[in-house]
């Protein structure tokens, strides 16, 4: 039996970990969860799943969830959820987390030396410097379960290696606005910019797929996950969302993972160890599958040419881009800037905060306040 602690329980993510689960009620337990504000989903994970550990963030949701189970160990300090994080008990953290806001605990798990499975890509992104070196100096083990490097990691030798590698394509469905070039997209509205047409996903997670802003955190997320050169990464739209990602190696051979679009099939394979976790799903019919791949769209190369940059320089970078975009999907989804000034927010805070290397946490927070500061200053010149 594994004992799992699950970190952002209440999201998309959370929805698809918990399914896995209960599917597989035999092997896998829900030792933990840690939540925000949602009170009502949280009460429902109690009553279904009986975690003995629940971590609560917001002071208010804190204080009503306590009440309702004096019985429970219901915690909300810094040093309450390092402990539960540390616990021996847990055999896997699931950092899911959407944002910046995760990076806490996913350093706190590293850094316990836990098998962490991440779908915080922003974590990596923002401090990728910091997580990964640490994750190597106290044994902690990364799998990644955004379906893209989840796909890579599947399609690696057991052992993980890069050295045959030649080439990695990351894949990209282009969102609900494929197509349709970028300066016909000033006036999309928040509620089309959500109609993802092959995935169920959070809202912040949907902007960024729309933009494709999202193809470009995957590719920083994937240099540090598999200590790569950018160079090594392509970025391609294949709008079937059947092939997550391709490797290609010096034998000119490639390998793909495939699947239906559906969270629980990462997920399921990073809990499996020997055998493999299983769940219900979609079967792929291989007699009428028709899959295309098209070029990443070129009005959106100034994006991508940024990421890459993100990747070669590290430090800080990733921080400001990540928070300049965070900061941008915040006020579009207020409907208070437009979806092609998003671009023009992440372009501008980038040129104007100074780069550095971080080194700590309270370092990051401060670089990441100060970020959001010059990004919302941006938006009001623009707006």
């Amino acid at each position: 039996m594994k004992n799992i602690l699950l970190l952002g329980a209440t999201g998309s993510i959370g929805d698809s970990v918990l399914n896995v689960i209960r599917q597989n009620k035999s092997t896998l337990n829900l030792f933990g969860i840690a939540v925000g504000k949602n009170i009502k989903k949280t009460e429902s994970i109690i009553k279904t799943f009986l975690p003995k550990h629940i971590f609560v963030d917001d002071v208010k949701a804190y204080d009503e969830i306590s009440s309702f189970h004096p019985d429970k160990n219901i915690l909300n300090s810094d040093q309450e959820l390092l402990n539960l994080i540390s616990d021996d008990k847990v055999d896997i953290v699931i950092s899911a987390i959407v944002g910046f806001a995760g990076l806490k605990a996913s350093l706190m798990a590293v850094n316990a030396g836990k098998t962490v499975l991440i779908a915080n890509k922003e974590s990596i992104v923002a401090a990728g410097d910091i997580l990964m070196p640490l994750a190597r100096s106290k044994g902690s083990i990364i799998i990644p379960i955004d379906s893209e490097h989840n796909a890579i990691f599947q399609c690696l030798p057991e052992d993980k290696t890069t050295k045959d590698v030649d080439k990695i394509t990351i894949t990209a469905s282009g969102g609900p606005f494929i197509n349709i070039p970028l300066s016909k997209l000033s006036d999309i509205s928040p509620k089309d910019a959500l109609k993802h047409p092959n995935w169920e996903m959070g809202s912040k997670v949907s902007i960024d797929s729309a933009t494709l802003v999202n193809k470009c955190l995957e590719l920083i997320e994937a240099r540090y996950l598999f200590d790569l050169n950018e160079k090594f990464f392509d970025l391609v739209i294949h709008p079937q969302s059947i092939v997550h990602s391709i490797v290609t190696y010096k034998d000119g051979s490639s390998i793909s993972q495939m699947s239906n679009p559906n969270m629980e099939v990462p997920i399921a394979n990073a809990l499996g160890d020997s055998s493999k976790v299983p769940i219900e799903y979609s079967k792929l019919d291989f007699n009428n599958l028709n899959l295309s791949f098209q070029e990443f769209p070129s009005d959106r190369s100034k994006l991508q040419n940024l990421a890459r940059e993100v990747c070669n320089t590290g430090g800080s970078s990733g921080l400001i881009f990540n928070a300049a975009n965070e900061i941008a999907v915040e006020y579009f989804l207020k409907k208070e800037l437009k979806f092609s000034q998003i671009y023009d927010v992440i372009y501008r805070t980038f040129d104007l905060m100074p780069l550095s290397n971080p080194q700590d946490i309270e370092t990051l927070n401060e670089l990441n306040n100060e970020a959001r500061i010059k990004a919302k200053k941006v938006i009001k010149s623009i707006t």
